[in-house]
């Protein structure tokens, strides 16, 4: 009998979401995706310590003027070192503190781009993550016509997914498990299974009216609290999956069946691209989606500072 995630790697690309070199190397991932809070989960493991260390003494030090670039480049060379275990490619963030700056995000990922092309890396093998708030699907757009792929986070409605496909984004990632924590805090008295979880519900309906029309934006599921979510979805383009529930998949057994596109959803006509102002009422009028949204934004941008700060300490310390 096969393992779930053996299962899954037939139907769907898994991608190990986290920086930990070890769990790549057991789980052989297609790609990898990180973000603030998973780059600083890894630092704090001390596997990366020689890293930092040979990029502060590259550097001309840890002054505060200098974090940010600190930053850019440790992100960078643990993206590396991520590729030297992937086939494919690896995400990397831009600040969240641009997320709603167009041509600051714009800067921002030519330049982790240029570093990573300087390092020897393709562009090809790298995918730049941004929020998917309006300032930064427009800095997408722009990005995707100079061969920049990019990977459209924290999206938590179609409205967004829509208008990601619509600007020509290579992949985006519509969250699951935030959805369903949204849910449980507002409406605790609903119980609901896995296959029936609304954020479960929200991927499989954006999933089904992309390739519905043909649009090549890659569906990447994220952000899963529980397996059957994962297996609720598979099928689904991609699969961005933590270490710990890539150790349950990979010592559960059993079969799965991947998703079908509702054949019914072809005959619907394809939407007019959203405007500005339809995306924000859209938004404004979705309160889970602008509340986890502005709460994850928040949140990247705690463990970007926290990152900053450890790098700023480290560089005292020397």
């Amino acid at each position: 009998m096969p393992t779930f995630l053996e299962e899954l790697k037939r139907y769907s690309v898994v991608v190990a979401d986290t920086g930990d070199l070890d769990s790549i190397r057991r789980f052989v991932p297609e790609d990898a995706t990180t973000n603030p809070s998973l780059i600083l989960q890894a630092v704090k493991t001390g596997q990366y310590d020689a890293l930092v260390e040979k990029i502060l003494l590259e550097s001309t030090g840890a002054a505060e003027k200098d974090i940010d670039d600190l930053c850019d480049r440790l992100v960078v060379a643990m993206g590396r070192e991520i590729l030297e275990l992937v086939p494919g490619r690896v995400s990397t963030e831009v600040n969240a503190r641009l997320s709603f700056d167009t041509e600051g995000s714009i800067g921002k990922a030519r330049k982790l781009i240029s570093l990573y092309e300087n390092a020897g890396v393709s562009r090809e093998r790298v995918l730049i993550k941004l929020a998917a708030t309006w300032e930064g699907i427009r800095a997408a757009e722009v990005l995707e016509r100079e061969g920049i792929a990019c990977n459209l986070t924290l999206i938590f409605n179609f409205a967004q997914a829509r208008a990601c496909a619509e600007a020509g984004v290579w992949l985006i990632s519509p969250f699951v498990g935030r959805i369903l924590d949204w849910y449980r805090k507002n409406l605790p008295e609903v119980q609901y299974e896995p296959e029936d979880e609304p954020g479960v519900i929200s991927v499989r309906t954006i999933y089904e009216y992309f390739r519905a029309h043909d649009y090549p934006t890659i569906v990447m599921g994220a952000s899963f609290r529980n397996i059957g979510e994962i297996t609720s979805l598979c099928g689904c383009d991609r699969l961005t999956i933590s270490p710990a529930l890539l150790e349950v998949l990979s010592t559960t057994e059993g079969s799965l069946s991947p998703l079908q596109v509702d054949s019914e959803n072809r005959s619907s006509t394809r939407m007019e691209p959203l405007t500005e102002s339809e995306f924000r009422w859209l938004m404004n009028e979705d309160a889970m989606a602008t509340e986890k949204l502005a709460e994850g934004i928040r949140g990247f941008e705690a463990d970007q500072l926290r990152l900053e700060q450890l790098l700023s300490h480290w560089g005292q310390m020397r």
